[in-house]
This record gives C-alpha cells, structure tokens and sequence, in this order.
C-alpha cells in the first residue's frame, strides 16, 4: 500500500475509536469547518450501508480538494457544523450521482445541498446519444484520469456497523474526494468546447429538485389501491376467457382444443378450461397466430397492430396484453416499492438522449391516466395537491419553432387548435359536418359535433404525434385506418401547414449532415448520433440509419426544449419554497407536469405563485409568452 502524507488525508472520529497510521492523520470536526470555509470548490461523498435512504445509514462522510480531504466518521459525528458550507450557494460541491447522497445526507442531518456540480450528469450531457458509454464513478475515472477504482474496498461498508474503518477504507473514500477534483477539471473544457454551459447549469441546478422528490415520496392509499388492482387482474382474466371463446368456436384453432383441464395463471384451478394455450406465452400465441399469419415471426406489438384491424383474435390479443401490463405493473406487486416510511420513492433517470426525464422503480411516469390509479396517492391530512402543467407544451414548441402562422394565431386567440388545424386539413368536409349549433363555428372553440369529433381526432392525432416522429405506419395503428389512408391524411395535413413541414424538414436535414442535433437555446443540449452516422454511407442499412437520425432529428428538439423548460420550472419552484419558507413540498413531475403537496391554507396564495413560476420557467425558451400553464388543487394526485 502507498504510504500518504499525513497532511493529505485526516479522519475525523471519536476518540474512542481513533487509531493512528502513517496513511492519514487525525482531525476534528472544527478543523473541516476551518479548511473548508475558505475553499472555493469541494469534492463531497458518502458512504452507505445500503441503498435506501429510508432504512440504511449513512457511515462515512468525505469532503475536501486535492490538497486536503477529511473522511467523517458519522456513526460518531455529526456533520451539523457542515450546514453553512454545504448549503451555501458561494461554494462548488462536487459529487457524482448527486442525488443518491443528498438523500443521504438530508436524511441524517436535515441539511439540504446547494450549488452542486455533479460529474455524473456532467458525463450525460457530453456524451447524449453515443453509444455505450458508461457513466458510473469506476469508469468515469479511468477515461479521465486512468486510475482503477477497487470497488471491492466499497462493498466492505456494506453491513459495517462498529468497528473502525480499515487503512483502506479511509484511502478510498478520500480518494474518490480527491478524484472528483481531477474529474470537474477534465470535464469543463469539453463543456466550454461545445458550448454546453447553460444545460450543466440547469441539470445541476435541477438535480436538487429531482432529489427532493425522490426524498419526499408519494403517500398511498394502500387498500384503495388494491381494490383497483383486483378488478384489473379480473379484467385480464375476463379478456382470456374472450380469446379462450374465439378458439373454442373456431374449427380452425381445433389443436388447440385440449380434453383436459390446465390450470392457468389467472383461472382457479377449480374451473375447467379446455383451451391448451398460455396467453402469457408468447411461443404459444404465435403458434395460434401463424394459423392466420403464416409468415409471422413475433408477437411483438409492433408486429400485432399490422394485423389487429384484419383478425378479431389478433385485436383481442393486443387489449388482453395492454390489460395484462397494467394488471402486473400496478398489481398488488407494486406494494413492494413502498417504502418503511409507507411511501413511494421513485428514481429518477434525469437525462435520456433526447432530454427528457424518465422514471422508475417504479415508473410514476406510466401511471395510467384515467385517474383511478392516481387518486390512490394522497395528500396528508391538512394538506392537498396543487398541481401544475403547461396547456400544450410541446405544441407551443412546434409554433415557436416552426413560425407557422396559422399555429401562432389559434394560440395566441386561445382557439381550439385541433379543430383549427382539422378545419384547413378537411376544408370542405370539415364544414360539412358542422351541426347548427357549432361552437368552434361561432367561438373557435372545442364543439360537441360528432362528425368533428372525428375528424378533430385525426388531427390532433398528428398534432401530437409531431414531437415523436410519426409515421403512417403508426398513425394506421392509432386511428385504426389503413396504412394508404394514413400517407394520405399525412400528406394533406403537411399541404395545409407547409411551414411546419420545412421546419421538421430543417432538423432533419441537420441531423443527417452534421451528426448531431442542437435543442433551442438558451440551453443547446446536443444529442450526438454517433450509433447511427458511421453507417449512413454504407450500402447495407443505410436507409435505416438514416431514417434514425431523421426522426431524432426531429423529436429531440422538440421534446428537449420541453422537458429543458419543465427542468427550469423545478428549479424556480424549488427556490421559491426554500427562500420564502412556503409549507410545499414537490413531490412529482411527470414531463409537462409539476405536482406539489401544501398546507391547505396555503393553496390559494400557492397556485397564484406556481402559475407565475412555471409560465416564467416557459418564457426563457419560448420567448412568446404563449405558453400558459394550468393551476388546479385537489386531494390527490391527478392527471
């Protein structure tokens, strides 16, 4: 073992368990204070016992920069008189996976970390997009720095309790201090290179609002949730008594019929089922279904929706699994996420390759949206929801983008978009089906007509569908029409609305020549195509990649800049909270959606601020000021 100067590396612990050694020397909690008052950028870690913030502690604190670096004995300790230097806003904390140790932290001392640069992030944002990179701390410092982390040494904190820290211990955990230095360093210019700055800034800034959501969880109406849970898992069983019934009265599907009772995962043993397939199985569904589709190869959904609108059994199947993933995912298996404090605390993936944010363990963010499963999350007592989203984020993006002026005229009237956009698709169709008491006819607004009805959900269909590169392919899936129908609708949509097609057209075109697309500033994140560009010139799959890069070209900006904007949203309202003192807590965000739980008597003055705070957040990348956002208060979570 290197033997380190003493000055490098002090522990700080009781006196009781301090031992000496020539790797490190000894320090008191006020000499971490004294150093690290007057240092401008501080590397900071923890070491757990575990994972869960909840239930596990916290065992070992680091701070320090490359000269000096403390290790904390917190079983003995505490960091209490780190308050002022951690929450400070003057001082550089530098960690990696910020969010895992705020919790922490929060969690032991009730301090709440500010002004973080986590390496992490830093590491996503240089590299979005390319193709197997990784981002933990061990592969981070061998691009940088070559240096070969043990993790062995941090699988021994696991389950330590008592005893004192080996040499070996303390070197690594004010190594991987020191390391974080060396890594920022390497970082930065990168960052200055590709103009990255802003985007760091915001997902460091929203790190802490991410953290504090992961922290304050979700309270759960345990039996509420049940009872949906139950009548979901009775669906799906109804749903294979359906596909059971279409093979018993097929002579087609007859080797399918069996003498014998199977018992099935979700028909009591005791009732007699004569079909012998599994639905589950997806080498036995397509067993059934190469009996209609010969050539079929899968049963993937992609595969199913060519084919849903030719075979009942094919559609029925598609439900079932539709029914059957929602049966799983939100079944009474989703109790094991709750947490020993009675919550739900999901993690968040805070920078996917197009910007946006995903969710999971569990995924908050494919809670169904009709509302009976997130009415089970609750607000406590004297308290309620104050919720806020943006009215058509990503549509306000597309007319700020493209400029279209019959786009910006129907948002900046509060007109019905959807039916002004249908209307100059249909023209004379759309006038035909008008009933006489029309209210889009005579207001612009949303109508009741039922011809519309249709035709507005056309439209909007591809409205949306914009921000995700929709082909006909999926629009025939998701208007149930044929696939020449859907190139047709496409085709006069993009006649109608020429300049929203030469926008798309333009990021398309950019993606494909310069590999790499840009979000709109202030932010400019970058989303390399690195696992596509190489190809485009080869003869094989050149269409393909191609085809990639265009649809990503076209969707991450648009999906970028939204989720940029809702990021800066959480970076105001969490400000707010912590500089005004509100009783607010955030507690999720789902893409265009903030959620908060407050002090009933707060709700009022709360969803004034929050409005203001959120269309402020939207102003800085669509600089319009036609992106409003919508303020509601309820008792539980709604969509």
């Amino acid at each position: 073992m290197t033997t380190y100067h003493t000055t490098m590396i002090k522990l700080v612990t009781s006196t009781t368990s301090a031992i000496t050694s020539p790797h490190y020397g000894l320090g008191t909690i006020q000499d971490v204070v004294d150093y690290c008052s007057s240092v401008p950028v501080l590397g900071v870690d923890t070491e757990t016992e575990g994972f869960d913030f909840t239930c596990k502690k916290m065992i070992m604190f680091q701070i320090g920069d490359a000269n000096q670096q403390f290790v904390i004995d917190t079983r003995h300790i505490s960091i209490e008189p780190l308050r002022e230097i951690l929450e400070s806003k003057n001082i550089i904390k530098i960690l990696h996976n910020a969010k895992f140790d705020y919790k922490f932290i929060k969690h032991y001392s009730g301090i709440e970390l500010e002004c973080v640069y986590d390496t992490f992030l830093a590491e996503r944002v240089i590299n979005c997009g390319k193709d197997g990179v990784r981002y933990g701390l061990k592969d981070v410092c061998k691009k940088y720095l070559n240096v070969e982390l043990n993790k062995e040494v941090r699988n021994q904190f696991i389950g330590l309790t008592g005893q004192p820290y080996k040499d070996d211990q303390i070197i690594y955990g004010a190594k991987d201090v020191e390391y974080l230095i060396s890594i920022r360093t390497h970082q930065l210019p990168i960052i200055e290179e590709f103009k990255l700055n802003n985007v760091i800034d915001l997902e460091n800034e929203s790190v802490l609002a991410f953290a504090d959501i992961e922290y304050n969880g979700l309270d759960i109406d345990k039996d509420a949730w049940e009872i949906i849970a139950r009548r979901s898992e009775q669906e799906a069983i109804q749903m294979a008594l359906d596909l059971d019934n279409i093979i018993l009265t097929s002579t087609k599907f007859s080797r399918f019929v069996a003498a014998s009772v199977q018992a099935d995962l979700f028909i009591p043993i005791e009732d007699i089922r004569k079909v012998d397939i599994k639905w589950s199985s997806p080498t036995q569904v397509l067993r059934v279904f190469k009996k209609l589709v010969p050539e079929l190869e899968n049963v993937n959904s992609k595969e199913m929706y060519k084919y849903r609108r030719q075979f009942t059994l094919i559609d029925k199947y598609v439900r079932y699994k539709e029914k059957m993933k929602l049966a799983t995912s939100y079944g009474k298996d989703f109790f094991k996420f709750v947490a020993g404090d009675g919550k739900i605390h999901t993690s968040f993936n805070q920078i996917l390759d197009t910007g946006r944010v995903a969710s999971s363990k569990p995924n908050m963010q494919q809670i169904p949206a009709d509302n009976a499963f997130r009415n089970c999350f609750i607000a406590p007592e004297g308290h309620c929801f104050v919720s806020s989203d943006y009215s058509s984020q990503e549509l306000n993006v597309i007319a700020f983008g493209s400029k279209d002026p019959v786009w910006m005229d129907a948002l900046q009237r509060g007109q019905d978009l959807h039916s002004v956009c249908a209307e100059l698709v249909y023209g004379a169709q759309w006038n035909e089906a008008a009933e006489d008491s029309c209210s889009f006819l005579s207001k612009r607004v949303k109508c009741n007509c039922p011809k519309h009805s249709k035709l507005r959900t056309n439209v909007k269909t591809i409205n949306f569908g914009l921000a995700y590169g929709m082909g006909p392919h999926k629009l025939s899936n998701t208007l149930d029409i044929s696939i020449p129908e859907a190139e047709a609708l496409i085709d006069k949509y993009f006649a109608a609305f020429p300049s929203i097609g030469g926008f798309l057209d333009k990021l398309g075109n950019f993606g494909k020549t310069f590999g790499y697309i840009k979000t709109f500033p202030p932010y400019n994140r970058r989303r390399w195509f690195s696992k596509w560009f190489p190809k485009i010139n080869s003869e094989k799959g050149a269409g393909f990649e191609l085809g990639s890069i265009e649809r990503a070209s076209k969707n991450t900006p648009i999906q970028g800049a939204s989720a940029d904007m809702t990021k800066l949203a959480l970076i105001l309202v969490r400000n707010y909270i912590k500089e005004t003192n509100a009783p607010v807590k955030i507690v999720m965000t789902v893409h265009d959606q903030i959620d908060t739980v407050c002090k009933i008597e707060y709700a009022e003055t709360w969803v004034t601020e929050m409005t203001r705070l959120m269309e402020e957040a939207a102003l800085v990348v669509v600089t319009n000021g036609l992106l409003k956002a919508d303020t509601n208060i309820s008792k539980s979570w709604e969509k």
